[in-house]
């Protein structure tokens, strides 16, 4: 069982959803202690007093906000779970839209919300409900860690989802990377559309989603305990110089049909749609910039 990480409650109009947050998602990879490699003694980081020049313990370590090299204000761990946020014990919804409209990009970490006790079971039902038939998400804030975080909420198997978002000015403009303006043919087009109807899959089921880098690891690890060879690496391919882009993708969906025992033959093509006559632009208004202030980020 997965333990809790927060409690609190879904605020949902005059609805309150009691709930507990947790985890959905797990971390298999294989962790590292850090030893002087002389002896195998283990390295340890010290908490170290800059001003009495002495290591602490944990107790008297607290957190603080530096202003300036010489000004350091306090906060305390009570003070931070006593923020005068309508969000510090509640998830509040604020509004609905459609997945659709979510840039990935903002999607962040997930967590089953659990109902908490028997008072919390319809209330939470009638919540799945409605967001199942409505087709949305919730949007929601809510306060973790010393700071007010943006959430999204949404279904899965008849449990809620909470999914942290990052906040709009939290995302970076692609405008300094964007790459330079080439020209596809639409047979190249309609080539790399085959090639993902090839590789179309209905899940993430199979040998080619699982973690092959942890199992080397493991390998190498159990290998080293037993005192027997190191598995050797394979050969790395070597990447194919690409002079003709429309014999790669035809070579790409070979190969990929070969690798599920499929008849290789001529790839299928899709009919690209007309295109439609471009409408007279109207002169854009221009609209006055906003002044975007941007929050102090907690530590």
């Amino acid at each position: 069982m997965p333990r809790t990480i927060w409690s609190g409650a879904i605020s949902f109009g005059l609805v309150t959803v009691p709930c507990n947050v947790v985890g959905a998602t797990e971390d298999h990879s294989v962790r590292f202690h850090q030893y002087h490699l002389a002896d195998m003694g283990r390295v340890r980081v010290r908490k170290y007093c800059e001003i009495e020049e002495r290591e602490v313990s944990t107790e008297e370590i607290g957190k603080g906000y530096e202003v300036t090299k010489d000004q350091v204000i306090p906060i305390t761990d009570e003070e931070l779970r006593n923020l005068p946020l309508p969000t510090a014990k509640a998830i509040e919804i604020e509004g609905f839209v459609s997945l659709e409209s979510i840039d990935p990009l903002y999607i962040s970490a997930g967590h089953y919300l659990q109902p908490k006790g028997a008072v919390a079971a319809k209330p939470y039902r009638l919540l799945v409900e409605a967001l199942g038939r409505s087709s949305r998400v919730g949007i929601v804030k809510f306060a973790w860690s010393g700071r007010e975080r943006l959430g999204m909420l949404r279904v899965r198997d008849d449990v809620i989802v909470l999914h942290q978002l990052l906040w709009p000015d939290e995302i970076r403009s692609p405008d300094e990377i964007t790459p330079p303006s080439v020209e596809v043919d639409e047979d190249e087009v309609r080539g790399a559309l085959a090639l993902m109807d090839t590789l179309t899959r209905d899940d993430l089921e199979g040998p080619e989603f699982r973690d092959t880098y942890t199992e080397a690891l493991e390998e190498i690890i159990e290998a080293k305990r037993e005192h027997k060879p190191l598995p050797e690496a394979p050969e790395p391919q070597k990447p194919a110089k690409v002079l003709d882009l429309m014999a790669a993708l035809n070579e790409s969906v070979q190969q990929a049909k070969a690798s599920r025992g499929e008849t290789t033959g001529e790839a299928d093509v899709h009919e690209m749609p007309k295109k439609k006559a471009a409408a007279k632009k109207q002169p854009a208004k221009k609209a006055t910039a906003k002044k975007t202030t941007r929050r102090p980020r907690s530590a």
